[in-house]
C-alpha cells in the first residue's frame, strides 16, 4: 500500500489479546525466522549459513523450507530481490481492462481460492461501523502473525503485525470503524482465515470503505496471483485516469491486505512503492506468490 502507518484514534487495546506466538507451531516459527533472515541479509546467503543460524542440518532445512514455501531457499532469495519486481512488471504486468475482459474478476478464482465479497453502501460506511459487530483474533500466516477481523458477512480486516507490532496493528484497524462493537472471537472467523492462506475453501469479504475506495479495491481484485499492475493502470480501469495520487491513497487504505492484493500495485518504474505493513511484508508476498505459481 502506498501510505504509511498513521496514528488513528481507536478503541483501547482489549485485555484478552492472546499471545499467539506461544501457540504457533514449531515449523511456522522456524520458517518465519528464515524468511526474516533472508530478507534482512540484503544479499544471497548460502544454504549452509542459513541452516547454521537456525541450528539445523542443511539437508533438513532445505526439505522443511521447500515444503513450507514451495521452492528452495536459493530460488526464494531470487524472488525477494528488487530486480524480481522489475521482471514482474516487464513480464507479468496485467492491464486491468484486459483482465476484466478475460473474466479475471472478484467473482472468479483469485489467490488460488474462491473469493466472494459484499460491499457496504455509502450510508453504512458513513455511520463508521455503528450497528456492526466485528469479531477478531490473531492467527499465524506465511507473513507473520495477522490480526483478522470479520462481520457476519465476511472478513473486513487483515493486518500484519511483524513490522509495526500488535498494539499498532490493533489501533490502526479498530480506528477505521470507531462506532462498531468489537468481540474477541477467533473461532467464528478462523475458517475464512484458514481458507485465505491455505488456498482451499471459500473466503468471504465484507468490504467497508468509501465508494471511490471500493472501486479501487475491486480493480485490485482483478489482478491475478503472480502478476502486478501499476497505480496509473488502476486509475484508468476505474475511469479516473488523472486520479493516480488518489488511487495510491485508496490502495494504502485497503483494510484486507493480501486478499485485496494491494501488494501487487507498483510504480511504473518497477519500484515497489510503499506498503502499509512494511516493505519486507510486500516483498515476501510477491515472492511467495511467485513461488506458488511456479510450483
Amino acid at each position: 500500500m502506498s501510505e504509511t502507518m498513521q496514528d488513528t484514534p481507536a478503541k483501547a487495546l482489549p485485555d484478552n489479546l492472546p499471545e499467539t506466538k506461544e501457540a504457533q507451531g514449531y515449523h511456522y516459527n522456524v520458517m518465519r525466522r528464515a524468511l526474516d533472515r533472508i530478507d534482512a541479509a540484503g544479499e544471497r546467503m548460502s544454504l549452509e549459513s542459513l541452516a547454521a543460524e537456525l541450528n539445523m542440518s542443511p539437508a533438513h532445512f532445505q526439505r522443511l523450507f521447500s515444503a513450507w514455501v514451495g521452492v528452495s531457499p536459493k530460488r526464494y532469495q531470487q524472488y525477494l530481490t528488487l530486480e524480481h519486481a522489475k521482471v514482474l512488471l516487464a513480464e507479468r504486468h496485467t492491464v486491468l481492462e484486459t483482465a476484466a475482459a478475460a473474466g479475471l474478476s472478484g467473482s472468479g478464482r483469485l489467490h488460488d481460492l474462491f473469493l466472494r465479497w459484499d460491499a457496504m453502501s455509502p450510508g453504512e460506511f458513513a455511520r463508521r461501523g455503528a450497528g456492526l459487530t466485528i469479531r477478531h483474533g490473531w492467527f499465524p500466516s506465511p507473513f507473520g502473525e495477522v490480526l483478522a477481523m470479520g462481520t457476519e458477512k465476511g472478513l473486513c480486516g487483515l493486518a500484519f503485525a511483524d513490522e509495526c507490532g500488535r498494539v499498532a496493528a490493533w489501533q490502526d484497524m479498530a480506528g477505521r470503524w470507531p462506532a462498531a462493537q468489537f468481540e474477541h472471537d477467533p473461532g467464528s472467523i478462523a475458517h475464512w482465515v484458514e481458507a485465505a492462506f491455505a488456498g482451499r475453501g471459500e473466503t468471504a469479504l465484507h468490504m467497508i470503505g468509501a465508494p471511490f475506495q471500493i472501486k479501487v479495491w475491486e480493480a485490485l481484485l482483478r489482478v491475478p496471483s503472480g502478476h502486478v499492475t501499476t497505480y496509473s493502470d488502476i486509475a484508468k480501469a476505474i475511469g479516473s485516469p488523472r486520479a493516480v495520487r488518489a488511487v495510491g491513497t485508496a490502495v494504502g487504505r485497503n483494510p484486507v491486505s493480501f486478499l485485496i492484493p494491494c501488494h501487487r500495485a507498483m510504480r511504473k518504474s518497477g519500484g515497489l512503492g510503499g506498503y502499509h505493513w512494511g516493505l519486507p511484508v510486500k516483498r515476501a508476498m510477491l515472492a511467495w506468490e511467485s513461488a506458488r505459481n511456479e510450483a
